[in-house]
């Protein structure tokens, strides 16, 4: 009887620590939930922030890239306006003869040096003048073909005429270089 009394001294003594064990773990489980919750929520708010500090820099980065575009390009306009003004200078200059230099000096000075005066303010701007040669070859990129025509000693796409002189503002193109093409095929 003694072992039984044993036995079932140590089944109360078990169920007591089982009992105990219960209740602690009922005591815990609301604060682990609580804690489990309230890691939850800063990761959710750390997420947030992370998104809101990528999205910032992104704005931040967008801006700065309008910025530099608006400054390098917000002339175009007014650029390609004042174009034609170039052309009829450079028409003027290549019509004056001797004769008419000899007579109209201070003239032509003054037009020569409004025309460098034009020139230095592009390129104050970034403005730059393509100016093919008749010989080079034929580049879409950066000129317009206005005719083609069959011309004896050159290769078809070589430039035999220029019509227009181009202009890049920067790195993009302005106005294409108008220019004739050699249409001759090759032999």
């Amino acid at each position: 009887m003694t072992e039984s009394k044993n036995n079932d001294f140590l089944d109360d003594l078990a169920a007591m620590e089982a009992e105990e064990m219960a209740d602690e773990q009922a005591e815990l489980e609301p604060e682990a939930i609580e804690l489990d919750s309230l890691r939850a929520e800063r990761d959710e708010y750390r997420d947030r922030y992370m998104r809101a500090l990528a999205e910032a820099e992104n704005a931040r980065k967008r801006s700065d890239r309008s910025r530099r575009e608006a400054e390098q390009y917000g002339g175009s306009k007014l650029a390609r306006d004042v174009l034609p003004v170039y052309d009829n200078m450079k028409r003027a200059l290549d019509a004056v003869t001797d004769e008419q230099k000899q007579a109209s000096a201070a003239l032509i000075e003054g037009i020569e040096l409004t025309m460098r005066e034009l020139v230095n303010v592009f390129g104050k701007h970034g403005i730059q003048v393509i100016a093919p040669d008749i010989g080079d070859r034929f580049d879409p990129q950066m000129h317009e073909a206005m005719f083609e025509a069959p011309v004896p000693g050159t290769q078809a796409g070589d430039i035999i005429q220029v019509s227009a002189e181009g202009f890049m503002l920067h790195d993009r193109l302005l106005r294409p270089a108008q220019v004739g093409v050699s249409s001759t095929p090759a032999s």
